[in-house]
């Protein structure tokens, strides 16, 4: 099995196989029996086109559940932003008109080439909290959510708001204790989406593929929980019907 991955974006993969989408994809090989190779790819403009599109791969372990650019399998996770805060405070804000959120320096990613707001900075600005941001965009020489625990750890943020695989991998190892907690988009903004399933691509046209992969999901889902509980990932509830 052939799988597409960028070589350095822990929590969810990395050339040494310490990411947790390597560990689904090592489960993956060895349910069908099967050898495990990747095409390493740093996951940026043009990825599935230069590996998958290039025929180098057959599946990309995490995308969107409604990704275009591949024929994906049933979700085997959703997650969702998180406030990361580590005041100890036993009423953690609830919504996004809690006056702290006004108050505390709060750290948010940015995304994209044009450096834009993740929904939870349009929820905050929505909310009058913009002075007391700090953005942080994915480019640089360490990801967004590291420089971002990095300054919680250092106490130049109060809280932030991170997406959640990232957010319980790196409050997993941070210096001080943290506390995530989920929040609800306000409903003046739903279509800024908080929660996200995340699915396995593979080639569009694969269909026997992605039927194996999802028989293997539901098979193995249990197994994959573990190792999602491993890394600390947020995971929500699919919505009822």
């Amino acid at each position: 099995m052939r799988v597409c991955a960028d070589p350095d974006n822990l929590p969810y993969s990395r050339e040494d196989g310490s990411g947790f989408e390597n560990r689904i994809a090592r489960l993956v090989a060895s349910d069908f029996g099967v050898p495990l190779a990747y095409a390493w790819l740093p996951d940026l403009r043009g990825f599935v086109r230069k590996t998958m599109g290039a025929g180098l791969c057959d599946v990309i372990v995490g995308v969107p559940a409604g990704f275009e650019r591949t024929l994906n399998t049933r979700p085997y996770y959703r997650s969702t932003y998180v406030l990361v805060e580590g005041q100890g405070d036993p009423a953690p804000p609830r919504d996004f008109a809690d006056p702290r959120l006004r108050r505390w320096r709060i750290g948010v990613q940015l995304v994209g080439d044009d450096a834009a707001a993740t929904p939870p900075g349009h929820a905050l600005a929505q909310a009058g909290a913009t002075g007391n941001v700090v953005g942080y965009p994915m480019a640089g020489r360490q990801p967004a959510a590291a420089r971002i625990f990095d300054a919680l750890d250092r106490g130049e943020l109060d809280a932030a708001f991170v997406w959640g695989p990232q957010a319980g991998y790196y409050a997993q190892r941070s210096a001080r204790p943290l506390q995530l907690h989920v929040m609800q988009p306000p409903s003046t903004l739903q279509e800024q989406r908080f929660t996200f399933a995340i699915a396995m691509g593979v080639r569009r046209g694969d269909r026997a593929l992605r039927d194996r992969l999802d028989d293997f999901i539901v098979r193995r889902q249990p197994d994959i929980d573990r190792i999602l509980a491993e890394y600390g990932v947020p995971r929500v509830a699919e919505p009822a019907p």
